[in-house]
């Protein structure tokens, strides 16, 4: 009973977040070269060419950018969504939508700098030796955008970074926190390992769906060389030559990360709840 009344902490999100980065990077990376490719490749073709070309070590290109997004993106949403239940009512669903909603529109501008870093890193293996951006970590990269391309430059693709920021929230924790309280006014969960499993795991399905297409846009908009694109709607337009499942290339692989991701990170961030968290009085 006691464990029931534990309340996460504001930071245990961000926390189970960067874990869960760790795990699945390969499969981000995967994600974001099958996106950024206008060819045809398979996930079946694309990983042993990765592999064959770049040494099994590529698939992890990247790593510190994509912690360090997690530590900014993922901090300041969940952060900002449990702070924020002391002051909006999340008794109801809408009520979740909206708080989850603005919480992935601040975390998406917070952590627009480190996901632009990563989406480079992560996409540097394809690129001509020549035309590569050599980013030594996460840091380098942010201040070698800053030096060479100004500070705009740092929020390249923060519009669809925000909106895909709100819909991953309400995705994730908006309908995780829903599921969870479904499952629980049943006499067949418990609060544990098997309910947040499978909240998580609904959670995943419904925020990658939600934000695929966002996904799309964002990551060709932050890879992009300097005037490569005359806006976003310009990206919409290439995007569109690829028929309407352009918008959702890569669509597998990004479940098959976002699904891990969301269950790993929820687990994670339980298991400090009950542990660590703090009880109400």
């Amino acid at each position: 009973m006691v464990n029931q009344q534990r309340k996460s902490r504001w930071y245990f999100g961000g926390l189970g977040s960067v874990g869960a980065a760790i795990v699945t990077h390969p499969l981000d990376l995967i994600k974001v070269t099958l996106q950024t490719q206008q060819g045809k490749l398979s996930v079946f073709q694309l990983l042993p060419k990765i592999a064959r070309e770049q040494g099994v070590l590529a698939f992890y290109n990247g790593l510190s950018a994509s912690m360090l997004r997690q530590m900014t993106y993922s901090t300041t949403r969940f952060g900002v969504y449990e702070v924020g239940k002391e002051h909006v009512n999340t008794n109801t669903f809408a009520g979740k939508v909206t708080l989850a909603g603005l919480s992935g529109l601040v975390g998406g501008i917070v952590g627009t700098p480190a996901d632009m870093v990563n989406v480079r890193m992560q996409n540097d293996v394809k690129l001509p030796v020549e035309q590569r951006r050599n980013y030594k970590n996460a840091v380098d990269g942010l201040i070698k955008v800053y030096r060479l391309e100004g500070f705009s430059r740092l929020f390249s693709g923060v519009t669809t970074a925000t909106a895909r920021g709100c819909m991953m929230t309400i995705g994730q924790i908006a309908f995780y926190d829903q599921t969870k309280i479904y499952l629980l006014s049943t006499p067949y969960f418990k609060d544990n390992l098997v309910t947040h499993f499978t909240a998580s795991l609904v959670a995943g399905t419904i925020a990658t769906t939600l934000t695929q297409p966002l996904d799309v846009l964002k990551t060709r908009s932050m890879n992009a060389k300097p005037g490569e694109y005359n806006g976003l709607w310009d990206i919409v337009k290439h995007t569109a030559k690829l028929g309407p499942l352009g918008f959702f290339k890569g669509y597998i692989p990004a479940f098959v990360r976002l699904g891990p991701h969301t269950i790993i990170t929820f687990v994670f961030l339980e298991q400090l709840r009950l542990n660590f968290g703090y009880i109400e009085r």
